[in-house]
This record gives C-alpha cells, sequence and structure tokens, in this order.
C-alpha cells in the first residue's frame, strides 16, 4: 500500500484505486460497446476512443508516484483461504501498462477507420475491450494467482478477434491458436498450483519471491521444474521455438488484430510472464544458480536466427513479419537470461522497442492491403510513389529491426551486446549479428522495390492471394463498400478508388504513369505517429523519462 502524503496532484490514499479503476473503464466499455447497433457509430467509437485516453491519463498520473517516488500502489481482494488477488503498480508494471495504453488508442483510431462499413463491429471492439481489460490485469498483477486469472482471460477474449472474418481459413487458424495457448495456460497452471504448494502464495518482488528462494535452496530440482512448467507454458504466447506454430497463421485475422497479437497483447503478455518469472518469482540469481537461464538463452537464441530466416523465406507480407516477431521478441528473452545490468536493460527496453515498430509495420500492411489490395512481396513495386507516408513509415520500421542507427531498434541490440560483452555468454553477441544482418536481408529487398522499383502497371490485374481471394487494384477511403470491388486479404471487400477509378471500374490513368492515391487519415496517422515514435525513443534515450533510463532502474533492482 500507498503512505497518506500526496504524490503529485492526487492523494496518495487514492492511488492505490488507479489500477481497479484502468479494468473497470476497459469492461464497462465492452458491456457498453457489445449491444450497441451496427449503426451506433458514433456511440461506440466514442466509448472506445474516450476509454483509451482515460487510461492514458491514468498511466500519467501514476509516473511520479511509481517512477520518481518509488511506490508501489495496491488494491487487493480475498479470493481463496490466504490467497488475495493483487492489483500492484511497480515500475515494470507500469512500463508495461504505459506501452499498452498508449499503443491501444492509436490501434483503436486505427481500427474505426479499417472496419468502417465492414459487418459486426460492435462484437470486434466489445472483444477488443476485453482484451485491453486482460492486458491491464496482467500489467498489475502483483501474485502469480492474479496473472493466471488475466493470462487466461487473455486467451479466450482474443479467440473471437483471430476468428473474425469468420472464413474456414480464419476459423481453422483461430482453432490452431486456442490449442497451442490453452496447452501453454495448463503448463502455466500446473506450475503455478505446485509452487504455491511447496512456496506459499506468491507475490511478485524484485530480486525474487522469499517463498521460492528458500524452495530453491531446499529442492532445486523441483525449483527447477516449476520454472520449466512456467516457463514453457508462457513461451507459447512469447513464440520460443518450437511452440510458435500459432503465429504465421493468426495473421489471416484483420490487420489491427495483427497489430494487437504482435505489438501489445499476447505475444508481449507471454514474454511479459517470462520477465516476471525470473526477475520478480524466483529472482535472477537464484535463476542463475538454478542453472536455468542458459538452456532459456540457448532457445532464445536459437528462435532468433530460425524465426529471421523464416521470415527470408515468406512472400506473403504479414506472414514476413509474423516470422520477424518470432525472432525480435527473443531478444528480451536474451537479456533477462545474461544476468548483466547492460543485459537485463536491453532486454526490458525492448518490450517498448519492438512494440512501436512492429505496430509500425503491421499497420503499414494494413493500409497496403486496404488500399491497394497489397499482400504480397512481388506486388510492392513502386509503392513509394504510389503511397508515400506509408512506404516512408514502413521504412522506418524496417529500418529500425535492422537495428540501424537513432532507431530504438539500435538502442536495444546496442545494450544488449553490451550486456553479452559483459556476461559469461559473448558468442551472443555474434547470434545478435547474424539477427541484424538475417534482418537486413528480409526487409531491405522490400524498401528496394517500394522507392527503386517502378510501379507496377495500374492496369495489370490484381494478384491473387494465398486465400483464394481477389486483390483490390485501389482504394480512397477506408471502409467505402462497393459490391463490384476486388477482396482484401481477409476476404472483405476492398474500396475503389475515386481518384484513380472510372464509373466503369476502369483504371483512369495514362499509361506508364504513376498515381498517388489518398491514404486514409484514420489509419495513417497512428501509422505515421508510431514511426516517429520508434525514432524518437532512440535519439532521446538519455532523457530521464525515457523507455531506456526506465528500463535500467528496473534493472538495477532485479540485479540488487
Amino acid at each position: 500500500m500507498v503512505n497518506d502524503t500526496a504524490v503529485g496532484p492526487v492523494p496518495a490514499e487514492l492511488l492505490s484505486w488507479i489500477p481497479p479503476v484502468m479494468l473497470l473503464l476497459s469492461l464497462g466499455a465492452a458491456m457498453a460497446i457489445f449491444p450497441l447497433r451496427e449503426d451506433r457509430v458514433r456511440l461506440r467509437t466514442t466509448v472506445n476512443i474516450g476509454a483509451a485516453v482515460l487510461k492514458i491519463a491514468l498511466v500519467v498520473v501514476l509516473v511520479p508516484a511509481v517512477i520518481i517516488a518509488g511506490l508501489q500502489p495496491e488494491f487487493a481482494v480475498p479470493f481463496l483461504p490466504g490467497i488475495d488477488l493483487v492489483l500492484r503498480v511497480d515500475r515494470l508494471s507500469l512500463f508495461f501498462a504505459a506501452l499498452s495504453s498508449f499503443l491501444w488508442l492509436l490501434t483503436t483510431v486505427y481500427a474505426v477507420g479499417y472496419l468502417e462499413g465492414k459487418p459486426s463491429r460492435s462484437r470486434f471492439f466489445g472483444f477488443f475491450s476485453l482484451c485491453v481489460t486482460a492486458t491491464v490485469g496482467i500489467s498489475f498483477s502483483g501474485n502469480l494467482v492474479t496473472f493466471l486469472i488475466f493470462y487466461e482471460l487473455l486467451t479466450v477474449v482474443t479467440y473471437p478477434l483471430v476468428a473474425h472474418w469468420g472464413t474456414p481459413k480464419a476459423l481453422h487458424a483461430a482453432r490452431i491458436y486456442l490449442r497451442y495457448a490453452l496447452g501453454g495456460g495448463l503448463a502455466v497452471l500446473i506450475g503455478v498450483v505446485w509452487l504455491t504448494i511447496y512456496a506459499g502464495p506468491v507475490d511478485f518482488a524484485e530480486g525474487g519471491a522469499e517463498g521460492v528462494t528458500e524452495l530453491a535452496r531446499h529442492s532445486p530440482g523441483v525449483a527447477a521444474l516449476i520454472f520449466a512448467l512456467l516457463v514453457g507454458g508462457m513461451a507459447v504466447k512469447a513464440a520460443l521455438f518450437p511452440l510458435h506454430g500459432w503465429l504465421p497463421g493468426a495473421m489471416v485475422a484483420p490487420a489491427p488484430v495483427s497489430a494487437l497479437l504482435h505489438a501489445v497483447a499476447v505475444v508481449k503478455a507471454g514474454v511479459f510472464g517470462i520477465v516476471r518469472v525470473v526477475d520478480d518469482v524466483y529472482g535472477i540469481h537464484v535463476a542463475s544458480e538454478l542453472g536455468v537461464l542458459t538452456p532459456l538463452l540457448i532457445v532464445a537464441c536459437f528462435t532468433i536466427l530460425y524465426g529471421s530466416y523464416q521470415a527470408l523465406r515468406q512472400e506473403d507480407l504479414k506472414k514476413r513479419l509474423a516470422y520477424s516477431t518470432v525472432s525480435q521478441v527473443s531478444y528480451v528473452v536474451v537479456g533477462i537470461s545474461l544476468v548483466t545490468l547492460a543485459g537485463t536493460t536491453g532486454g526490458v527496453v525492448h518490450l517498448v522497442h519492438q512494440g512501436l515498430m512492429k505496430i509500425t509495420l503491421f499497420f503499414c500492411a494494413g493500409l497496403f492491403a486496404e488500399v491497394l489490395g497489397i499482400t504480397k512481396l512481388s506486388q510492392m513495386h513502386g509503392l513509394g510513389r504510389r503511397m508515400p507516408w506509408t512506404s516512408a513509415a514502413f521504412t522506418v520500421g524496417a529500418f529500425g529491426m535492422i537495428g540501424l542507427p537513432v532507431t530504438a531498434g539500435f538502442v536495444s541490440k546496442w545494450m544488449l551486446g553490451l550486456g553479452a560483452l559483459e556476461s559469461e555468454h559473448p558468442w551472443v553477441v555474434g547470434v545478435l549479428i547474424a539477427s541484424s544482418l538475417l534482418n537486413a536481408m528480409y526487409f531491405l529487398p522490400v524498401v528496394y522495390r517500394m522507392w527503386f522499383r517502378e510501379p507496377a502497371d495500374p492496369d495489370a490485374s490484381p494478384v491473387t492471394p494465398e486465400d483464394g481471394s481477389a486483390a483490390g487494384s485501389a482504394t480512397s477511403t477506408a471502409g467505402s463498400e462497393d459490391d463490384s470491388a476486388a477482396e482484401s486479404e481477409d476476404g472483405t471487400p476492398a474500396a475503389s478508388d475515386s481518384n484513380t477509378a472510372t464509373s466503369d471500374g476502369s483504371t483512369a490513368a495514362r499509361p506508364g504513369a504513376t498515381v498517388v492515391v489518398r491514404e486514409p487519415a484514420s489509419l495513417l496517422v497512428p501509422t505515421v505517429i508510431t514511426a516517429a515514435a520508434s525514432v524518437f525513443v532512440g535519439l532521446a534515450a538519455s532523457l530521464e523519462f525515457a523507455p531506456l533510463q526506465i528500463a535500467r532502474q528496473i534493472a538495477e533492482g532485479v540485479l540488487g
């Protein structure tokens, strides 16, 4: 709990109520949205964006108390005998909550534009808000039992989002996701119950829970096995090899859901859970003494290289980005497994940096598909001339993933490299270098095609995506509907471009001319903001409240 002094404009005793209020905001938004008719667009949008803005405001209120004053506001209610449901705000939880709140606002704006005129929007945004609820609960969980409840809730409420289009392909992908996620959740459940039996209720604490430390001292084999269950179960959502198989198939979901899975919710929840187990359940020193971090490091390094290699082999843009996520998220696991200040800092800060870069790339992929029906790399020639702002944002995100200077990705990889050199595993530097080279191999050709190749013939027939639907050739605004229009990669109608199409649907462009299409503001503005943010956090890494500095504070607390 907090003391009775005021921290900033809010009395300290009221800070403890902020976590449950943030949960209720998202939950209340979901309950308000589900019964709305499809034509209640303005009300649904107001509820969505209003709740997202209020969550950001509450995160800002928490910053002085948690980051500056070092307080940990806590809200607890009885649950089981001897076990409470605990919502607690520490630096790590606020770090993750700030990322999810900021990106959720932008994803909401993007989703409103992306789904305009499409069916089942109330259902989509209702489950979307429930997904926010689960992610906020994961962020602020103060003990393992609370974490488990919200972690499993996240699995249930994301299933309808993956299956949203209702096509056979979407339903198949959602079933695969559910099988993986429930299997991983079962492993986490067994681990939590077993650890609670041996060590009592396990609260998250910097340096590890006291009962777990005692267990590791007296029964190291049991402690190591429980660690494997917990981390192995969370590795499903974190997409560590070989438990990553659900992720590429889930790209059949709408573009906002793809962004959600990779940058904000599911994948991040998995890797955030691994960080919690290593740093705040076992403690990084206890985990190192048990010998469980080196195997985890090896798996993460292999996943980095495997994901990059598989990304290189993909022709579908979203699948290439999906395998890139498999690779990039493992950087976080590498960082916390190095047991160094720089490494832990690099791993923790990559939670934010990867989120900004990857959501930018998925926003761009959604724009390419929605505006021009483009889903394949072979269709991306000359996009820099046709969709300059989106192409520029994609380029920024790609450069960040490679790790070029001034981007967020460079800062993460620099810290991870320093951490590797300071650790007992300097060979990890070779993995980071190889990964960057592979990143360049699968991103730079795409950037080259966009900016230095001639645009495809505007009169050519669109390429057919893998799901068999025809890709649209151009649109003007997200959400305009035309029964004669072609379908986008998700099977939904792609609208026609009023600037480039005549009344009979033919392209009104001179032979060889490059037509600049209109990029819908509701989709473009969030994309440009996240791209700019991924550069800003790299340039401003030394500022007091930059993600890197907060990550360093978290790492210092973890390492003692």
